[in-house]
């Protein structure tokens, strides 16, 4: 099977290995947002990946939210990395280079890993620089034409960050723990569908440790 360097966010077994990265933690679908079928995903799990609809009313929201935080700026961990999206259909992308690159603590990859390299490579530069490098990069982009938007949560220094490439800067959402991440990214998950309550285009999909 011929994998290219970057591919669009689905479950699919093979994923993570065409990645570069090793089938030690996988993606995978959570269901639900009660109790019950959030217990029935693989713990621990290290980044929780939204998809939904950019509508009017997000992006509304999404405007007075720079407002306000360019008016409060919020405390970024200097470890949290970042990535401007600046490539049209490439937030499946963006939303898995900041799930994984935010886990390379956690996460193993080939000696040969595309992904990994690309990391290493753009480590200190700005996320501009990042976005910049992206564009620069052959890989093919794989993103359907659609007005769905894929973002990352991830917990830096017990910090829940929103990581969206098209905001300016990353959103800080309170304090989070291994053990609560994923409750308390679906938390937050659950305020981007009340927003939009006649909307059913949400996925959720969660980076959890192979659990077999």
């Amino acid at each position: 099977m011929d994998c290219p360097r970057w591919l669009p966010l689905e479950s699919n077994p093979e994923f993570v290995n065409c990645l570069g990265m090793k089938p030690t933690w996988q993606f995978g679908d959570v269901y639900g947002l009660d109790p019950e079928l959030l217990s029935m995903v693989p713990r621990p799990v290290c980044a929780v990946l939204l998809l939904f609809p950019v509508t009017e009313k997000y992006e509304t929201f999404k405007q007075e939210e720079e407002e306000k935080l360019k008016g409060q700026p919020q405390e970024v961990s200097p470890g949290v990395y970042f990535i401007k999206q600046t490539i049209g259909n490439a937030c499946g992308t963006i939303g898995l280079i900041h799930a994984v690159a935010n886990n390379q603590a956690h996460l193993e990859f080939e000696t040969d890993s595309a992904l990994k390299k690309f990391l290493e490579q753009t480590s200190k530069m700005t996320p501009e620089e990042r976005a910049t490098f992206l564009e620069k990069d052959e890989a093919p982009s794989l993103d359907e034409k659609v007005n769905l938007h894929f973002i990352a949560f991830v917990n830096v220094g017990g910090q829940l960050y929103e990581l969206d490439g098209r905001k300016p800067f990353p959103i800080v959402h309170g304090k989070t723990s291994e053990d609560t991440f994923l409750e308390d990214a679906v938390e937050v998950c659950k305020i981007f569908m009340a927003r939009d309550p006649q909307e059913v285009r949400f996925t959720i999909i969660a980076l959890s440790k192979d659990s077999y």
